[in-house]
């Protein structure tokens, strides 16, 4: 049984700064789902679901269909017909059929399957075994389809759409058009029929889950022709009217909830509707929104979110793990889906933010895998909360969940890029080859049309990343599909010579203690074959670095110029001028109602540890300021309050709004004098220092800068959350360090 979201999801009045201060942990707020996520999967052979009237009379073509299917000779698709758009958006030409499968995946399977090749063969078998695959049964159109609170009527158009799916895809592999004129049956019988998607809260999942695989469906039929232009027109017709505006207000207003409320799988499903829907009608715009959706939003879905934390080895905390492996694997399945329908139109999400979601899938897969001895693996877990409260480990719920989501990312990486995945590959292997997703999540029989031949061997490692941590150097990198291990190599110089200082199996992480310096790293990868070319080259400076440092001292102009060389230079917005300095010459001045400095994005980009450091001069105490606020939205990012809702100062730093924030608090920032205020964070020890003298410190600062990205709102004076006050006074002498500084230099920079 599928859960469900509260569809009253009204805001708590507590104010969310003292409540996150003082709070040691978070009650769970409320409960959520996602579609049917504990992949409650039936055999191949197990009895449909919702076919009351599945003894009706078929149409005359599939009556007369063949008892035996052989496959078809490996040519070429029939030439395309391209349908009329029901769009006036028009600005590229889409690659069709180009969702889930191309021209050119059919041509693979068909010359697999014709050579009995593995494991495309196994695959075809599992598809050609499904219940939902044979001939014989007409489609149960519904006028109104309801998921979720009284008259839920779902299930019938799920069994609908995966025959649909699983006739359509029968017939690419095997050249037998009477599974083609089912799929226009039921693909016509639907768009003359349905009118409205409704339900509680879960009519949204529908609204995504359903929305991309009758799309999906849709999209290998339109090149059919015994599928009528009028046809294509009317099922692009049901898609845009009845499931697209329900993606689209999803993602716009998340049903009025607490962004954080819905879990990673809500946001998925509707950026997969919204892509497929677009892609199948036409609509650069729509595929353009859930591009961005997935780049940029604000949701737990977005590339930002779905993987909390990146742990050492480019591991990827998801940000379901918490909650049960059913929803976890979910957004795997998802997820992998998305990367393949835009892979399929130009565009790589696959490898978006250094692979960010191969991370999150070596997360998941390992979370739901045993070692030799039959127990459970335990990836690293860092604490996570949000609105439906507080997680500090990975959920043993569900596992483990062999939902039957992996072949398409295990192909993508493995054998499409060369990389090594071995936890993604070790539970592929398991499941393969994958089964009818009885529940209807997503697609099924991803063995047969996601495999492809390995890549040439001698891929070199990649996504080197060289991090401060504690005073150390925190090496990560993508391995290479067939290595043993790996080499760490060291350098002086971008150019080289390297000299290997480190032998490292799996995991792919290394941590080095090179002294005082500037230091670059490239890794190689060792088979059988020999030792590959060299990864990326990755810099690290010990004990510290100066990356950004702003005077705040002009005198006029609107720019604030960054003398350390880097040309991280600010730039005056709003009510922001220059007026009297500490002792001598101008100070940024602002005006405490829109007057603030912008930096860079990325200014902070990479940073581990760090120190942060600037004058303040606070004319007017108001509650919620910022001195400055790092971030992209009001999701992620790493502020310093002058006064919080409890009175105190507070450096913060969070992935999931307040609910998630990492405090260190000291007294108040005081009003109407030059101040000298610095934070430092050593590893997970963060301490916040006032006039050269340590005020308050934390050892369980989780979030280094480097984990939220590249943020693009950074600012002084300037909060994330737009309800916040500007802050009121003037900033001299800002410096951000990469590294700690230590408690003797803050004092020097305070004197």
């Amino acid at each position: 049984m599928p859960d469900h979201q509260n569809d009253n999801d009204n805001e708590i009045s507590l104010d969310r700064r003292l409540f996150c201060a003082g709070a040691a942990s978070l009650l769970a707020l409320g409960t959520a789902g996602c579609g049917d996520g504990g992949g409650g999967f039936g055999g191949l052979n197990a009895s449909a679901t919702g076919t009351s009237a599945s003894t009706t009379a078929m149409a005359t073509a599939t009556t007369a269909a063949a008892t035996s299917e052989t496959v078809a000779p490996a040519t070429s698709a029939p030439a395309a017909s391209e349908p009329t758009s029901t769009s006036t958006v028009q600005a590229r030409k889409f690659t069709h059929p180009g969702l889930l499968h191309t021209d050119a995946d059919f041509e693979r399977m068909r010359t697999k399957v014709a050579a009995g090749a593995q494991p495309w063969l196994s695959g075809w078998n599992a598809l050609t075994a499904s219940s939902r695959a044979q001939l014989g049964r007409a489609p149960v159109p519904l006028a109104t389809v309801v998921r979720g609170g009284d008259g839920e009527n779902h299930r019938t158009m799920v069994e609908d759409m995966e025959r649909a799916y699983q006739f359509a895809l029968r017939w690419k592999v095997s050249g037998n058009t009477a599974y083609a004129d089912l799929a226009v049956q039921y693909l016509d019988a639907w768009s003359s029929t349905m009118t409205t998607l409704t339900g509680n809260a879960d009519r949204f999942l529908a609204a995504g889950i359903y929305g991309y695989q009758w799309a999906n469906a849709a999209e290998m039929m339109r090149s059919y022709a015994g599928w009528s232009a009028e046809g294509v027109a009317r099922f692009q017709k049901l898609l845009l009217e009845v499931f697209y505006p329900l993606c689209h207000s999803f993602l716009l207003n998340h049903n009025g909830a607490n962004i954080t409320n819905y879990w990673a799988n809500w946001d998925l499903c509707n950026i997969c509707g919204i892509l497929a829907i677009g892609v199948f009608c036409d609509r650069t715009d729509l595929y353009d929104e859930a591009i961005a959706y997935y780049k940029a939003g604000r949701g737990n879905g977005a590339a930002a979110h779905n993987v909390y934390m990146l742990h050492p080895g480019h591991l990827g905390q998801w940000q379901e793990s918490g909650r049960d492996q059913g929803h976890a694997t979910l957004g795997m399945a998802l997820t992998g889906l998305l990367c393949e329908m835009a892979w399929n139109q130009g565009e790589d999400l696959y490898g978006y933010w250094n692979n960010r979601f191969l991370a999150g899938a070596e997360y998941v897969a390992k979370s739901n895998l045993q070692d030799g001895n039959g127990q459970y693996y335990s990836p690293p877990f860092s604490t996570y909360a949000n609105r439906q409260g507080t997680f500090t480990v990975v959920s043993t719920a569900g596992q483990p969940n062999l939902r039957p989501a992996w072949e398409s990312i295990y192909n993508h990486y493995v054998n499409r890029k060369g990389l090594a995945s071995p936890w993604v590959a070790a539970i592929a292997a398991q499941i393969r080859p994958e089964r009818s997703e009885w529940g209807g999540d997503q697609p099924s029989f991803g063995t047969l049309t996601y495999s492809r031949d390995a890549a040439a061997a001698g891929t070199p490692p990649s996504g080197l990343t060289a991090h401060v941590t504690a005073g150390q150097v925190l090496m990560s990198w993508w391995g290479s599909a067939g290595a043993t291990s790996y080499k760490v190599k060291r350098g002086s110089s971008a150019s080289g010579p390297f000299a290997t200082v480190a032998s490292v199996t799996d995991p792919r992480t290394y941590t080095d203690t090179p002294g005082n310096g500037i230091w670059y790293y490239v890794v190689t990868a060792v088979s059988a074959s020999g030792e590959s070319g060299v990864s990326n080259v990755a810099r690290a400076a010990l004990p510290t670095e100066l990356r950004v440092r702003l005077p705040l001292d002009a005198a006029s102009g609107t720019t604030a110029t960054d003398v350390s060389g880097n040309a991280q230079h600010g730039t005056l917005q709003g009510g922001a001028s220059w007026g009297p300095g500490r002792s001598s010459g101008s100070a940024l001045a602002l005006d405490g109602s829109s007057g603030h400095l912008a930096l860079p994005t990325g200014v902070l980009s990479g940073l581990g540890d760090f120190t942060i450091a600037l004058w303040v001069y606070w004319n007017t105490a108001a509650t919620n300021t910022r001195v400055f606020d790092f971030g992209s939205s009001d999701i992620a990012y790493l502020a310093l309050l002058p006064r919080d809702s409890g009175g105190s100062m507070r450096f913060t730093v969070t992935g999931t709004t307040w609910y998630g924030e990492q405090n260190i608090v000291a007294s108040a920032l005081p009003t109407g004098r030059w101040v000298h205020l610095a934070v430092t964070l050593s590893g997970t020890t963060g301490t916040l220092y006032v006039d050269g003298v340590a005020a308050g410190s934390n050892n369980a600062i989780a979030l280094a800068p480097w984990q939220l990205g590249d943020t693009t709102q950074n600012w002084l004076g300037r909060s994330q959350y737009a309800a916040d006050p500007y802050f009121n006074g003037r900033m001299q002498d800002l410096r951000i360090y990469s590294g700690a500084l230590s408690a003797a230099d803050i004092a020097a920079l305070a004197a």
